[in-house]
């Protein structure tokens, strides 16, 4: 691993300086202010802090944090890993990651990219791996329609001839942003949500989908033979079938988890070795996590979209189960909640619904219009209490999950 300039060793101390004052005074975790700090001492150290590395970026509108967790893990069987911690996943957050373990043993790095930066984080770079999970409709207020965002990946795809791009092989965008890649591995993720992917990004004909295969009506982009897929009997490649088994819920974690080690064997990881390595992770940074409140038992979720709606709806307990959904409309989030109508709340019919969040009454409205026995109620804990005895499910978009987490992990005197 090449030695640090004297500028980026010391913009990488006071980094981590700044995000331990930050912790200590109660303000966070510090990772994007102490990232922030490490760039305006060194601009360029991001790239810096990234040589000599083996390098896997993981990006997608859903799943990148569960997915780069699950490949720190696989990764960390053969010793320390780098990535970015809390889901921090523009130029500070990866900064901070690198930042924290600058010494010279060239440790492997694991870092969530938001899908728009992905471009940029390329050419700064220089990744071996990039696993591409999914593009759909998320952000619209401020992030780039998908179709332009798969264009750009497409550019930074055939820009990048020494990355091995991992990629989704049922998701039409993703296909064709990866396509172009010297060194593409195609894993069945799956991709229930269609919506967004209806055209062909080729030639604006239509894609028609049986099952899970997929083609253009009007000319030959169609999905590629998966070299991995997940099977009943567990993770199917070219050489064999690994049994695993999860403690993270649902159809869409086994998907995070084939794509995690898919990248994890390009790092020299066997597969039996990556899946065991990820087998007893329970919860990332409070997704999945089963928490008390008030003598009810809660399970936190994120749903932050139509795309993830779908796939919370399988982890949901089975009705009557009740359920508290959580909504904000934050920058992190989206200003625009309007992305609510699509999401297919009658399949919370008969079940008591909540609705809490600083945007209880836009969700209410929306759960009123869907037929549900709902409840506005905004502070999510007394959503949960009003719900006894439980347990209750709680789906939340992404500030509010971390604004939830906070405030349990305080009750509990955690974090």
């Amino acid at each position: 691993m090449p030695a640090f300039p004297v500028r980026t060793r010391v913009a990488a101390r006071l980094g981590r300086a700044t995000a331990g004052l930050s912790r200590r005074l109660g303000r966070g975790d510090g990772t994007v202010i102490g990232g922030r700090v490490s760039l305006l001492v060194d601009p360029r150290s991001l790239e810096r802090l990234g040589q000599g590395r083996w390098i896997a970026l993981v990006s997608g509108t859903n799943g990148k944090t569960t997915t780069t967790r699950l490949l720190t893990a696989a990764l960390a069987t053969r010793g320390p890993v780098v990535t970015n911690p809390q889901g921090s996943n523009l130029p500070p957050g990866l900064v901070a990651g690198l930042g924290s373990a600058v010494t010279p043993d060239g440790s492997p790095a694991a870092l969530e990219v938001d899908e728009g930066w992905l471009p940029k984080a390329m050419t700064a770079l220089a990744p071996a791996v990039v696993c591409l999970l999914n593009l759909s409709r998320d952000q619209l207020d401020r992030v780039a329609e998908v179709r332009h965002i798969a264009d750009r990946w497409r550019a930074a795809v055939t820009g990048s001839p020494s990355t091995t791009v991992v990629a989704n092989a049922d998701d039409p965008l993703v296909v064709w942003a990866a396509a172009t890649a010297a060194l593409p591995v195609w894993v069945a993720a799956g991709q229930p949500w269609r919506e967004d992917a209806t055209g062909c990004p080729s030639c604006g004909g239509q894609i028609v989908f049986d099952g899970p295969v997929w083609a253009c009506a009007s000319c030959g982009f169609r999905r590629p033979e998966p070299a991995v897929s997940v099977g009943p009997g567990g993770l199917v490649t070219a050489e064999g079938t690994f049994a695993f088994s999860l403690l993270l819920p649902g159809r869409a974690n086994q998907a995070n988890a084939a794509m995690a080690a898919t990248a994890a064997g390009l790092a020299g990881v066997d597969p039996a070795t990556a899946l065991g390595a990820m087998a007893t992770m329970t919860d990332v940074d409070g997704r999945y996590r089963r928490v008390a409140v008030g003598g009810v038992e809660a399970r936190l979720l994120l749903a932050k979209n139509p795309a993830g709606w779908l796939e919370v709806f399988d982890m949901l307990a089975p009705a009557p189960n009740p359920v508290v959904v959580v909504i904000n409309a934050r920058i992190a989030d989206g200003r625009d909640p309007s992305w609510l109508w699509d999401v297919p709340f009658e399949r919370l019919v008969g079940r008591p619904v909540v609705a809490a969040g600083e945007r209880a009454r836009d969700l209410a409205v929306r759960m009123r219009y869907a037929g549900l026995d709902v409840r506005r109620i905004e502070d999510p804990l007394a959503g949960v209490a009003a719900l006894s005895p439980g347990p209750v499910d709680v789906a939340a978009n992404y500030t509010a999950l971390r604004q939830l987490d906070v405030r349990l992990r305080s009750r509990s005197g955690c974090g």
